[in-house]
């Protein structure tokens, strides 16, 4: 199989590997515009994001892709899910947010808790250390919408390194040895 793909390659002339070349970082970089764009568009850093656990689970299960927004505007409701980040750990967790704290002070500050709705616990023990309420600032964004296991493949890719690396082989070979 990779006998055949070599061969094709070591046959087109050196204007052909270059369009080649070119044609993969044109869609390299067309995908980073495109994530770039939806950061502009949501008002979110994150987009898309892959509910990882089946902790939103009947609502979300593992795998599902969500689709964000992150209006500042909008205020947060208790029942909405969110994507947040906490202080010290690297991936946001999704949750529903399960009660509200409004400070009546001039700056107003809306504090919240969360809750997985298959946890039996609050998300106080997820906070960072002495962190007892989540703000806007911790928001990466709202759940606004989803496609059912279509993650699979990114929780596959990092559960699975060497599926990753095959994959993305195979695509680059593809894309160089395609020659339309």
């Amino acid at each position: 199989m990779f006998q055949g793909i070599f061969d094709d390659v070591k046959r087109m002339n050196k204007r052909q590997f270059f369009y080649q070349v070119l044609s993969f970082g044109m869609i390299v970089s067309s995908a980073l515009m495109i994530w770039k764009g939806l950061m502009v568009v949501t008002g979110s850093e994150s987009p898309i994001v892959v509910v990882l656990s089946g902790s939103m689970e009947p609502a979300f299960h593992r795998g599902d892709l969500l689709f964000l927004t992150n209006y500042k505007e909008e205020p947060i409701r208790v029942g909405e899910i969110v994507v947040f980040k906490v202080e010290g750990r690297d991936i946001p967790i999704v949750h529903r947010v399960l009660k509200l704290h409004e400070k009546g002070d001039e700056n107003s500050t809306v504090k919240f808790l969360t809750k997985g709705d298959n946890n039996s616990v609050d998300d106080r023990g997820l906070y960072a250390p002495g962190q007892l309420w989540l703000t806007q600032k911790d928001v990466v964004g709202r759940a606004r919408g989803f496609l059912p296991y279509v993650g699979m493949v990114t929780i596959y890719m990092n559960e699975y390194p060497k599926f990753k690396y095959f994959v993305l082989a195979c695509l680059g070979m593809y894309v160089l040895v395609h020659r339309e």
